[in-house]
């Protein structure tokens, strides 16, 4: 077939989807950038991009607020009762045996970069722990390596990344040796991209050769770990279970056998952990239950009749929030990537930088277009049971999103600071305070030393006495 056929054929199939302006630049574009355009056009189902046109873009189906729906129920973060005793105990020693079974699979969501930290490059490079400032990667593979000596296994970590961050991602951490991981233990991946639209339902151009695009959606992860050869990893590794989590959180319990535990007893297909909320505006998503299933309603969404609800003693009816911590069973990824992928879109009107016709690029001052994205939380009500566990927000949550103020880099580092000294507190040991309760100190224990205050039981012997001022690690 001749290029002048070939481009023929192309602009044929275009028309016939309404998308033919996506080649208006064609006869302008050097060889190169052809193909790469082509190469980008090829990519594209577009038969199922004319559903999502109809039903998102021009109309918006997007996933709705159900009519009904009423508070999730929640296993408690300590057993209240001699049977939840029992179980918990019977849950913490069957996490622990998957543990050391090597079933259960790190996967971090990484694909943000830092920049409203004012920070250059991928989220995951941050600095943030408060002495040695080591960046949340080394954090997290550091817990892993712990974890892995700690229960005898090798414990694989799996990363998404986004075609923005995707390089720099892999050159630190090959850079870093995986901060003592074996490298076959390390999976990198890409998150997906789905194309810019504007609000008549035309692929935007981002230049006169390149779609317009965004990352799909912490919800395409789900769909990344399969088509990014992950899950086969998986399969070939006898990981049964992944543990979720987003890149910007450094308390992270990674492997926790308690949830491992209580997830595999109930039968799950993917579980969560919560917390109660500080209020009832909280910007985190509300556990509810529709039809029975596991369901989250984001902050912005729930109305306001009902996140001001309170029970007879004060507390909130909707009070269990979502902090992006889950466990899905490997099984399940498979299922919902059978066929068409199962999770819905949800439409968001944006600004979008794109080429005008007249070739001339406009970063707009009003929202001109349409991005579409799936939320992971979306995949609860598809399981056939989810369970979810509160948490204690000082215990396993601590963002770091913003360079000041709320969930920004101080307070994440003084909640390291803060649980480090509550965990040395629990085995006795002397942590300095101030009047006001604070503690006098700069405190920072690696995972190397203690991944639980019941490590650090066994090397007490090995603290040293911590006196006010004082810059304290702890470390094999």
């Amino acid at each position: 077939m001749s290029n002048e056929q070939a481009f023929e054929r192309l602009q044929s199939h275009l028309q016939a989807h309404q998308q033919a302006h996506l080649i208006h630049f064609w006869p302008g574009l050097s060889p190169e950038e052809r193909e790469k355009l082509c190469n980008q056009i090829g990519k594209l189902d577009l038969d199922r991009i004319d559903r999502w046109v109809k039903d998102y873009v021009i109309h918006d189906q997007s996933a709705k607020i159900p009519d009904h729906f009423g508070p999730a129920m929640a296993y408690a973060a300590q057993p209240d009762t001699p049977d939840m005793t029992e179980k918990y105990v019977r849950a913490t020693a069957l996490g622990e045996d998957l543990l050391r079974q090597g079933r259960v699979g790190a996967f971090v969501v990484a694909g943000g970069q830092g920049t409203r930290l004012g920070f250059e490059g991928p989220k995951g490079n941050f600095p943030i722990s408060p002495i040695k400032q080591k960046t949340l990667f080394q954090l997290f593979a550091e817990t892993i390596l712990a974890t892995s000596l700690k229960y005898g296994t090798r414990c694989p970590w799996y990363i998404m990344t986004s075609p923005l961050n995707h390089e720099p991602t892999r050159d630190t951490l090959e850079a870093n040796h995986y901060f003592g991981l074996p490298e076959e233990d390390v999976f990198i991946f890409q998150q997906g991209t789905l194309p810019n639209f504007a609000l008549d339902g035309q692929i935007l151009l981002s230049n006169k050769h390149t779609l317009a695009t965004s990352p799909d959606g912490h919800g395409g992860s789900l769909k990344a770990l399969f088509e990014g050869g992950a899950v086969a990893h998986m399969q070939a590794r006898g990981v049964e279970y992944i543990s979720y989590w987003q890149v910007d959180n450094p308390l992270i319990n990674i492997f926790d056998p308690l949830f491992i535990g209580l997830h595999a007893l109930d039968g799950s297909q993917m579980s969560s952990k919560s917390l109660v909320k500080t209020g009832p505006m909280e910007k985190v998503g509300n556990f509810c239950l529709v039809d029975n299933k596991v369901t989250v309603i984001e902050y912005s969404d729930l109305p306001d009749e009902a996140a001001l609800r309170r029970h007879p003693d004060g507390s909130l009816v909707f009070e269990l929030g979502s902090i992006g911590i889950h466990l899905v069973n490997r099984t399940f990824v498979e299922q919902l990537n059978a066929g068409e992928f199962s999770l819905p879109f949800h439409r968001a009107v944006k600004k979008i930088p794109h080429i005008t016709p007249e070739g001339k690029y406009v970063e707009p001052d009003e929202p001109n277009g349409i991005k579409l994205e799936t939320f992971v939380f979306d995949a609860l009500p598809l399981a056939s049971h989810s369970m979810i566990l509160k948490t204690i927000r000082s215990e396993e949550f601590g963002p770091v999103k913003n360079a000041t103020g709320v969930d920004s880099a101080e307070t994440s580092r003084q909640m390291i600071i803060d649980r480090a000294g509550a965990w040395l507190e629990s085995i006795g040991t002397a942590v300095p305070r101030k009047d006001n309760g604070q503690i006098d100190c700069v405190l920072e224990i690696a995972p190397s030393f203690a991944l639980t205050p019941e490590d650090l039981c066994k090397k007490a012997d090995r603290i040293p006495e911590i006196k006010p001022g004082d810059s304290v690690y702890l470390s094999d």
